[in-house]
């Protein structure tokens, strides 16, 4: 990321900074964070995942590439990124939205996820419900 699209900051946005638990993956992401969205897939589940969804722009990988793996599964559009070392995948290439970034929230420091508004995507339905959330009235 260039550094002028790190000083371009909206009003009440904030810098997070995250990770992984051993510390080998970190991070920093820029926004506001007010909602997350919690999955019911099998995989979001198994993992704990809190989505909050970035333009890339807004993050900034502050460790090596080489101290990430990845998994993908089924369409194979995700890219379920993690920590080789510890297990911890604090954020990854999202099949809804693969241009941007999906940042786990309960890998961000000083966060509280229980002062979020959080929204429920049932992704044991992916497309139906990928294809509500698009034409739903938050799409128009």
């Amino acid at each position: 990321m260039k550094k002028k699209e790190i000083e371009k900051k909206k009003p009440n946005e904030r810098t997070y900074r995250g990770g992984c638990h051993c510390g080998r993956v970190r991070f920093e992401v820029r926004g506001m964070l007010e909602r997350v969205s919690e999955c019911n897939c099998s995989i979001c589940t198994k993992k704990g995942y809190l989505h909050w969804i970035v333009e890339r722009a807004a993050f900034r990988l502050l460790t090596p590439s080489d101290n990430i793996a990845a998994y993908s599964f089924n369409t194979k559009v995700a890219k379920h990124l993690f920590c080789p070392n510890c297990g911890v995948a604090s954020f990854y290439i999202p099949r809804s939205d693969p241009e941007r970034l999906d940042v786990n929230v309960r890998c961000l420091e000083g966060v509280n996820p229980a002062k979020l508004e959080l929204d429920h995507f049932d992704g044991r339905n992916w497309e139906k419900a990928f294809h509500d959330r698009e034409s739903g009235p938050a799409a128009k």
